[in-house]
């Protein structure tokens, strides 16, 4: 899952713009979560601080490649496209009501920017969102 604040840079804007980089990730683990992340990889677009809800669902279309935003070598970017908005967002208050998603690291970790998914959240989150069957 990736996380962005709506005004910064929102799901409707990502939509337009087809494609972008997820680059200014500065937090180790966060990262780590980027550099795991493999072309074809479908992630979650989360609405932070505003809205506070899963909006969509992203492609991962390049592999983690160095942070054009920076010199320091640590740390790395990805390339990701839109798939599909949801047809309901997922809020927080949603998935923290939700006794499958208790140990989501959203949950557990609310401050990391980008996050994993467990195989069996994704799949409570596509049905909250009204996804009955996935491609």
């Amino acid at each position: 899952m990736v996380k962005s604040e709506p005004f910064v840079y929102s799901w409707d804007q990502f939509v337009k713009d087809g494609k972008t980089c997820w680059d200014g990730v500065r937090n180790y683990q966060a990262r780590n979560y980027l550099q795991a992340m493999r072309k074809g990889d479908e992630v979650f677009f989360y609405h932070s601080n505003e809205g506070l809800a899963i909006v969509g669902i992203a492609r991962v279309v390049r592999e983690a490649y160095p942070d054009p935003t920076t010199d320091d070598p640590r740390w790395v970017a990805v390339d990701l496209a839109p798939v599909q908005a949801l047809p309901k967002p997922v809020t927080l208050a949603q998935m923290k009501a939700d006794p499958r998603l208790k140990d989501m690291a959203l949950i557990r970790q609310s401050r990391l920017s980008v996050s994993p998914v467990q195989e069996a959240e994704w799949k409570a989150i596509l049905e909250l969102a009204g996804i009955t069957k996935t491609h």
